[in-house]
């Protein structure tokens, strides 16, 4: 599938904003201790990926009733569903100067992953969580994403890669008082 860029300005990909608040001290705090160890940008995107896949619980999956949206919330709280977690990562990379794109897949429901621009190229990686059935990977040489949507299901992957979150998302997200209303409210389409 060919990945499209909503806007042919770059730095779009690498901005802050109410979402991806890569400025905030935790964000900053946390993208100085995910660096440390890492010997290139490709390393410490790898580092950040597994962080958020692992270290932040998919709400779902968890249990937990919390919704979040914001960056550093996400972190804080150590909680979200995949576009949540979809914002953390991105705020992580952009911190590090790596481009990181918003995209989508088409299930049930719209389901949120990013994408990176390594190499001249953009790359989807799919922060959600593992669990069993799912083994999202970070990769760039062939993606590892947490779900293949089924075309006979009307399942797809949007091909637009945003510079900010979709708005159809963010709203549900923020006018949701917990998870299980959220589910409810979950877009179905962009």
């Amino acid at each position: 599938m060919e990945l499209i860029q909503e806007t042919s300005d770059l730095s779009a990909y690498l901005a802050a904003d109410e979402v991806v608040d890569h400025h905030h001290p935790l964000v900053r705090e946390t993208a100085a201790r995910l660096a440390e160890g890492a010997a290139d940008s490709y390393a410490y995107a790898r580092s950040a990926f597994e962080y958020v896949r692992d270290a932040i619980p998919h709400s779902h999956d968890s249990g937990d009733l919390r919704v979040t949206w914001r960056a550093s919330d996400v972190l804080e709280r150590r909680t979200g569903i995949c576009y949540a977690k979809a914002h953390a990562l991105a705020a992580l990379l952009r911190a590090e100067d790596i481009p990181t794109a918003f995209c989508y897949q088409k299930f049930d429901e719209v389901h949120g992953l990013v994408a990176v621009r390594f190499r001249g190229a953009w790359h989807r990686q799919d922060p959600r969580g593992n669990k069993p059935g799912v083994n999202a990977q970070f990769s760039l040489d062939g993606e590892r994403l947490a779900f293949a949507p089924d075309p006979k299901s009307n399942e797809l992957d949007y091909p637009v890669l945003y510079a900010e979150p979709h708005p159809a998302v963010l709203s549900a997200l923020k006018v949701a008082p917990d998870r299980l209303s959220l589910w409810r409210t979950l877009p179905t389409a962009l």
